[in-house]
């Protein structure tokens, strides 16, 4: 077991000698840096949520309307934060969640290898998106011992879908992950004031452009005529699934199949009947949707739903409280988006790894304190509504 909250000494003993922390600590200063350190426009793709941001804004406040009991005399020196997730034992109860443009984050404009290389450094998992600006191979080659997950953005092509999942079954990802709630984009206003949508200037297609079902859609490769590939693109990425398409959905794969975006117990209880093997319980960060409800709210009832089933969870996690608080309420693992976002922009894999280290030692040092040695001490009795 690795205590994680070690990295506060690390953080202390460096200061003696005079070297502190070369990035911000809080999230919210992370964030105005890593925001005014990238391009105006894609700033505004990263932070930028739907309508007038007031779900998104909820996801982060909700949080703190759950607060955590402390017990006492329950210390131990040493805390287990691992899980085990589809027969794989991981370190903690942490991955990264999928992020489209996380490609155009990085320095050097490979973010999405940067995040595989950082995964492999800390046993966090990444969940590489389809929209990546390097191919899914060359992100999975990076993993290291660590396993990664493939998220699938279904297109209405079935034989494309069919050859994404089996070159993500071929590069070594360990399950797949469907986005059910984007196959349209959802109005969001900093996006549509700046112009900013990446991918209609021929960014973050990669696994598209590679992809031998896809090119022989076109008339010329993608190389040679990036407009009219991205433009074929558009016509193929949304597909308005149904639940009749489920069957199909869980035939690509013999690899864990997850649904995210599911917020209602009976979308869960349905889907579980329908064969997948995990529940991803996500309102994509309040990005596509306005007008809704916190995703941690909606959390205890999916869970409920989803009974020995496990449940991922991810939308507005930004500390490593919040964290706490997701795992008590019954999720098996926690997904991290734009604060890994904000550190690749200012570190590169070691702004990541930074995040993350962040995270999880305030999350062991929580638990540490509060008197919950093990993640199974953690249950819905540890929170109380404020």
């Amino acid at each position: 077991m690795t205590n994680f909250g070690d990295f506060q000494f690390e953080i202390y003993l460096n200061a003696l000698h005079g070297v502190l922390p070369r990035l911000p600590i809080r999230c919210e200063v992370l964030e105005a840096k890593a925001l005014a350190a990238i391009p105006p426009s894609l700033a505004s793709y990263v932070a930028g949520g739907c309508g007038n941001e007031r779900t998104q804004d909820l996801n982060v406040a909700a949080f703190d309307r759950w607060g955590i009991v402390p017990r006492m005399f329950r210390a131990a020196k040493k805390r287990d934060l691992s899980i085990d997730l589809f027969g794989l034992k991981l370190p903690t109860p942490i991955f990264m969640s999928p992020v489209g443009v996380i490609g155009l984050c990085a320095p050097d404009g490979h973010g999405d290898i940067a995040t595989a290389q950082a995964a492999a450094r800390t046993g966090v998992p990444m969940v590489a998106s389809t929209l990546s600006v390097d191919r899914l191979e060359d992100v999975a080659a990076h993993f290291g011992d660590t396993p990664g997950f493939f998220q699938l953005y279904t297109p209405t092509d079935r034989d494309l879908a069919q050859s994404l999942v089996q070159r993500a079954e071929a590069a070594g990802f360990k399950g797949i992950v469907i986005t059910l709630d984007t196959w349209v984009p959802g109005w969001r206003p900093r996006d549509l004031s700046s112009g900013s949508f990446p991918q209609l200037r021929g960014l973050c297609l990669e696994n598209y452009f590679s992809d031998e079902r896809f090119r022989a859609m076109l008339s010329k490769p993608p190389e040679a005529d990036v407009a009219a590939a991205t433009m074929q693109w558009t016509k193929i990425f949304g597909n308005p699934l149904t639940w009749e398409d489920l069957p199909w959905l869980r035939s690509l794969t013999k690899l864990p199949l997850l649904l995210k975006g599911i917020c209602h117990p009976e979308d869960a209880r349905r889907a579980i009947d329908g064969g997948v093997d995990g529940i991803y319980c996500s309102n994509h960060g309040g990005r596509q949707a306005n007008g809704g409800i916190a995703a941690i709210d909606l959390l205890p009832g999916v869970i409920e739903a989803a009974g020995k089933v496990p449940v991922l969870f991810d939308s507005g996690v930004r500390t490593g409280s919040d964290v706490i608080k997701a795992l008590a309420m019954g999720a098996t693992a926690v997904g991290i988006g734009r604060p890994y976002a904000y550190g690749l922009a200012l570190g590169g894999v070691d702004g990541i790894v930074h995040v993350l280290r962040c995270l999880l030692a305030e999350a062991d040092l929580l638990m540490a304190v509060d008197g919950y040695p093990t993640l199974a001490d953690l249950t819905p009795e540890t929170l109380q509504r404020l």
